[in-house]
C-alpha cells in the first residue's frame, strides 16, 4: 500500500507542477518583444532597432523580479534581483542585445526571467526565441532542435510585408518539429480595414498553398503596440480593440486548458492502474481471511511458484536488456565515427576554399580561422538535430518490446493470484513502465571554435606561394581535426549519459513495479495466513473493515476508468 500511495502522490505532484511551454517564433522586427511585453503588462523584454544576439529568454512566474544569466562557459550563473520592471529591462539589455553585447562577446547561453505577471501564474512559460535573420547563422537550427520540447509555438508575422520567403522556408521546417502551431498577424494598426482583411486573407492563402495547412487555419490579428500601451494605462476598451484579449483567450488559456485535459486523462489512466493493484490486494486479503487455512496454504505454495517463475523470467529479461544496451552503445560509437568523418570532409572543404586567392600565409590563416568559426556552429547544430532524432528513435524502438514483456510479466503475477483465489481482475492498459520525463530546455551546445596558434617555421617566409599554401593547409587541417574531435566527443558524451540514464530508469522502474506487484499479491496472502494462525479472534472485525475499504476502492477505480473513457475531463478528480 505504501508504494501505491507514493505513486499516487507523484501523480498529484506532476499534475500540480505541470507547466505549459509556448515558444514565440518570428522574423526580426515583426514585434515579438512588444507582443511579449503586452502579454506581461510591462515593458520588460528589450526591444531593439537591430537584431538581438542568438540568446533565448525564458519568462516564468515568480513573486519577485529576477534575472538569471546562464553563461556558455564554466562561470557560475549570475542572478540579479530587481525592484521594478525597468531595472529588469536594463539588466536584460546588458546581456541579450546586440548593442550592449555585440556578437555575444559576454558568452551568454540563455536568460531566465521570473516576474509576477498574472498570465504566467498558472504554469505558462513563454520562450522568446531569437528571430530569424538574427546575428548567428546557426540560430535557426538551434531553434528547430529546441521546438520538439515545447508544447506549442506561436508564429508571428506582420503587415510589412505579410510573409517572406525566408519565413515560409522556416515554417515548413517548423511543421515537422511541433504538432501545435498558431499564427499571429501583428501591426494591423498600420492598415485600413479593407487592406487589413486583404492582407490576412493573403497570409492565410499562403499558409494553405505554400505550407500545406488546412483551409480553416486560424490567424489571430492584433496590434501588439496598441495592446501594450492600453495595458500600461489600464484602458480596457483600447485593450479589446487591439486584439490582445482575443489572443490571450484563444491561444494561451485554450492551450493551457487543453493540456490540462490531456494530462488529467493520462494521469487518470496511471492512477486507475495503481488502484487496480490495490483493489486486487484488498480482494486477496478478504478472500484469504475467509478461506479454510489448509486450502489457503496450498494455494499460497502455488502462488510462490508462480512468483519464482516471474523472477526467473525477470532475470532473463534483464540479460536481454544488458545486451540491447551494449548494442546501443556500439551504434553510438558508429554514429560518432561517421559524424567525425562527415565533419572532416565538410570543414576540410571550408579550409580549401578559404585558402584560394592569397599568397600571404597570415592572411590565409586568419581568413580560414574566421570561416571555420562561422561554419562549425551551423554544421554541428544541424547534425545535433539529426543525431539526436535518430538515436532517440533507436532507443525508443529498443525499449518498446521490453516494456511489452514487462507488462505481460507483471500482469501474469496478478492474473495468477486472481485465478488462484477466485477474485475478479481485469488487466489494465499498458503500464508505461518506461517514461522519459524531462523539462524543456534550450538545446544549445557549447561548440568549440577556438584555435591554438601554431608558430611559423623558421623558413616558412622563404617558401614559394604554392608550397606556403600547402604548409598552411596542413597546419589548419590539424587544428580542424582537434576541433572535430572535441565537438563530436562533447555530443557523444552527452548522448552516452542520456543513454545510461534511460536504461537505468527503465531497469529501476521495472524492478519497482515487479516488487510492488509481488507485495500486492504474495504480501496480502502472507499477511492473511499470519493472522489466521495467530489472531483468529480478530478476523471478523478486520473483514468488516476490509470490505468497507474495498467498496470505496471499487468506487474510486470505476470512477477513474470512466474518466479515461470520457471526452470531457475538466472537473475530473485525480
Amino acid at each position: 500500500m505504501e508504494g501505491s500511495g507514493r505513486a499516487l502522490a507523484r501523480i498529484e505532484e506532476r499534475l500540480e507542477a505541470e507547466s505549459f511551454h509556448l515558444a514565440i517564433l518570428g522574423q526580426f522586427k515583426r514585434g515579438k518583444s512588444t507582443f511579449l511585453n503586452a502579454l506581461l503588462g510591462w515593458e520588460l523584454v528589450p526591444t531593439s532597432v537591430v537584431p538581438l544576439t542568438a540568446i533565448p529568454t525564458f519568462l516564468r512566474w515568480g513573486e519577485d523580479f529576477e534575472v538569471r544569466i546562464v553563461f556558455s562557459d564554466e562561470r557560475p550563473d549570475e542572478i540579479i534581483k530587481a525592484a521594478d520592471p525597468g531595472k529588469m529591462t536594463e539588466t536584460l539589455e546588458r546581456f541579450v542585445t546586440e548593442e550592449a553585447n555585440p556578437e555575444n562577446r559576454l558568452g551568454v547561453l540563455q536568460a531566465d526571467v521570473s516576474c509576477p505577471a498574472p498570465i504566467l501564474q498558472k504554469g505558462l512559460v513563454l520562450i522568446d526565441t531569437p528571430g530569424i535573420g538574427s546575428t548567428y547563422q546557426h540560430n535557426t537550427e538551434t531553434t528547430l532542435n529546441f521546438l520538439p520540447q515545447c508544447d506549442a509555438a506561436l508564429f508571428l508575422v506582420s503587415a510589412d510585408p505579410p510573409v517572406t520567403e525566408v519565413e515560409l522556408g522556416f515554417l515548413n521546417e517548423v511543421r515537422s518539429k511541433i504538432s501545435r502551431l498558431f499564427f499571429l498577424f501583428n501591426k494591423v494598426d498600420y492598415l485600413e480595414d479593407t487592406d487589413r482583411t486583404r492582407a490576412i486573407d493573403f497570409f492565410r492563402n499562403v499558409l494553405v498553398q505554400k505550407v500545406g495547412l488546412d483551409e480553416d487555419v486560424s490567424v489571430f490579428s492584433l496590434s501588439a503596440r496598441n495592446g501594450l500601451a492600453a495595458r500600461l494605462r489600464k484602458d480596457e476598451n483600447a485593450l479589446l480593440a487591439s486584439g490582445l484579449m482575443d489572443v490571450e483567450k484563444h491561444l494561451v488559456e485554450f492551450l493551457m486548458h487543453e493540456k490540462t485535459i490531456v494530462l488529467k486523462k493520462a494521469l487518470a489512466m496511471k492512477a486507475a492502474d495503481i488502484l487496480a493493484g490495490v483493489r486486487l490486494q484488498e480482494e486477496l486479503r478478504v478472500r484469504s481471511l475467509k478461506m479454510p487455512l489448509q486450502n489457503l496454504e496450498e494455494r499460497m505454495e502455488v502462488l510462490e511458484k508462480k512468483i519464482s517463475e516471474a523472477r526467473s523470467q525477470r532475470e532473463t529479461a534483464g540479460d536481454l536488456l544488458v545486451g540491447d544496451r551494449k548494442r546501443s552503445m556500439q551504434l553510438l560509437e558508429a554514429q560518432a565515427a561517421s559524424l567525425r568523418q562527415k565533419a572532416r570532409d565538410y570543414l576540410g572543404d571550408v579550409i580549401t576554399g578559404s585558402l584560394a586567392g592569397s599568397a600571404d600565409r597570415n592572411s590565409m590563416e586568419k581568413r580560414a580561422h574566421q570561416k571555420l568559426a562561422e561554419a562549425i556552429p551551423g554544421f554541428f547544430e544541424h547534425e545535433l538535430g539529426v543525431f539526436s532524432r535518430e538515436f532517440d528513435s533507436h532507443v525508443t524502438e529498443i525499449l518498446r518490446p521490453h516494456q511489452v514483456r514487462a507488462d505481460e510479466l507483471i500482469d501474469a503475477v496478478r492474473t495468477s493470484a486472481a485465478e488462484l483465489f477466485e477474485v475478479p481482475y481485469q488487466a489494465p492498459e499498458s503500464s508505461e513502465i518506461f517514461e522519459e520525463v524531462s523539462q524543456p530546455y534550450w538545446v544549445a551546445h557549447k561548440w568549440n571554435t577556438s584555435f591554438n596558434p601554431i608558430p611559423l617555421g623558421a623558413f616558412d617566409f622563404l617558401l614559394p606561394g604554392p608550397m606556403k599554401r600547402s604548409v598552411t593547409q596542413r597546419r589548419l587541417m590539424k587544428q580542424m581535426e582537434d576541433l572535430v574531435v572535441h565537438n563530436v566527443e562533447n555530443l557523444r558524451w552527452a548522448t552516452l549519459q542520456n543513454l545510461d540514464r534511460a536504461f537505468r530508469r527503465f531497469t529501476s522502474a521495472l524492478e519497482d513495479r515487479l516488487a510492488e506487484t509481488i507485495e500486492a499479491t504474495h504480501g496480502a496472502v502472507k499477511m492473511a495466513i499470519t493472522k489466521r494462525r495467530d489472531h483468529s479472534e480478530e478476523i471478523e472485525g478486520e473483514l468488516t473493515a476490509l470490505e468497507r475499504s474495498l467498496k470505496k476502492l471499487t468506487g474510486y477505480h470505476e470512477a477513474l476508468c470512466s474518466i479515461t473513457e470520457g471526452e470531457t475531463l475538466i472537473d475530473a478528480p485525480v
